[in-house]
């Protein structure tokens, strides 16, 4: 998603900050027409930019798009200078380059202004006028804030069953999604608790929430509690801890769900959302993510392109007769990778995308191998839906 910068003649890298930035501005010839700190305020942000735009049209280019980035691009976008995005990661291998070892804002700042003019093409653009974009890049954000402090209690969760009762923790570990789970855990956070309350009680606080699993889940637990007969030290305390932990866990189970159902109804709106959705593998968390990262798909020039954006093409590595071979890459946007990555391990559903995996195995790739190679072949596909706004065709991978 390259930025045009043809009719530029100032170009300006923001080192963005909490309370300040450092601006610097270079000419199409490379002098410096401005190499200053400014506070990160409307006023100050608004009197540099139209200064430079004395001189002719203005690309602002920043390494951080979103949070304490975004006030310069809105400001910069009213002012009516073209705005750019140059990744981190590029701007750190492109620093390298350049003389001396120290890291300052006004380096940086340099930096990211020099790039944006010798080399353009690692620029990435940013469409900050589309609030439906701006919206699902919070909301994923968000989400996956969610997502991992849920990871971080279901692993607190298990770790203490693992400490006072492995059995059970066998149990109810794999199903700690379950609202049923929760409230048992809840109502009875202990071993000793739950026999104690047999198995009628224990029945009465499951069914409501898993009338159907209620009978099998009750039983597997009271056959669980049966192979355990000591008490382990530190199983009072679990039995104040635990209910403590399923309560937050079942709060922000609730709030990915909620903010699940803003990003559909955002996704609804977006003329893209069906395309998206009618690929098998990709529901509504991974089509936010693709939208927010890549758009339409239109910066990039082919599938192949997109590919190596998203660290799915392999890297060829050949030196003399000694080392040939190809490794996945270690580059590429990895909040785009992995929601590639997952998609493609949902599609395994699929009876093409399952062929095409099957057939990865046979040559001898394992699993994960197989897995990246069908995300890639994927991505053809992908591009092509985004190029033409078509709908998923359920056809045959034989590539």
């Amino acid at each position: 998603m390259t930025v045009s910068t043809d009719a530029i003649a100032v170009f300006c890298g923001l080192d963005v900050g909490k309370g300040q930035h450092h601006a610097t501005a270079l000419s199409p010839d490379g002098k410096r027409l401005h190499d200053k700190a400014l506070p990160n305020t409307e006023p100050g942000l608004r009197e540099l930019f139209t200064a430079l735009a004395q001189h002719g049209p203005v690309l602002i280019v920043v390494d951080q798009p979103a949070s304490i980035g975004a006030l310069p691009l809105a400001v910069a976008r009213t002012v009516g200078c073209q705005i750019g995005y140059l990744p981190g990661l590029t701007m750190r291998r492109l620093a390298d380059l350049h003389p001396g070892e120290s890291k300052t804002d006004a380096r940086d700042a340099f930096v990211i202004a020099d790039a944006a003019r010798t080399l353009p093409h690692t620029l990435r653009s940013i469409d900050t006028d589309d609030e439906t974009a701006a919206e699902l890049t919070m909301l994923t954000g968000f989400d996956e804030d969610l997502a991992a402090e849920s990871t971080r209690l279901r692993n607190r969760i298990r770790g203490l069953l693992t400490q006072i009762h492995p059995s059970l923790e066998r149990v109810l570990g794999r199903r700690l999604d379950h609202p049923g789970v929760l409230a048992l855990l809840e109502a009875f956070p202990t071993p000793t608790t739950m026999a104690a309350a047999g198995r009628d009680a224990l029945l009465e606080v499951v069914k409501p929430h898993a009338p159907r699993m209620a009978e099998r889940l009750v039983t597997d637990v009271l056959t669980a509690l049966d192979e355990q007969t000591v008490v382990v030290a530190g199983t009072s305390a679990a039995a104040t801890i635990l209910p403590h932990l399923t309560s937050s866990l079942r709060s922000i189970l609730h709030q990915r769900d909620t903010v699940a159902a803003q990003v559909e109804h955002l996704l609804e709106e977006h003329p893209l959302s069906q395309v998206l959705t009618s690929m098998p593998g990709i529901a509504v968390r991974t089509a936010a993510r693709i939208l927010v990262e890549i758009g339409d798909g239109s910066g990039f020039h082919n599938a192949a392109h997109l590919a190596a954006y998203a660290g799915l093409a392999p890297a060829t590595r050949r030196s003399g007769s000694s080392i040939r071979g190809e490794n996945p890459s270690r580059r590429g946007n990895k909040q785009l990778k992995r929601a590639l990555y997952l998609s493609a391990f949902a599609a395994l559903r699929d009876p093409q995308s399952q062929a095409y995996y099957q057939r990865k195995r046979s040559e001898g790739k394992h699993h994960v191998a197989a897995l990246t190679c069908l995300a890639r072949r994927r991505v053809d596909v992908l591009f092509a839906m985004l190029r033409d706004h078509t709908l998923y065709q359920p056809t045959p991978i034989t590539a």
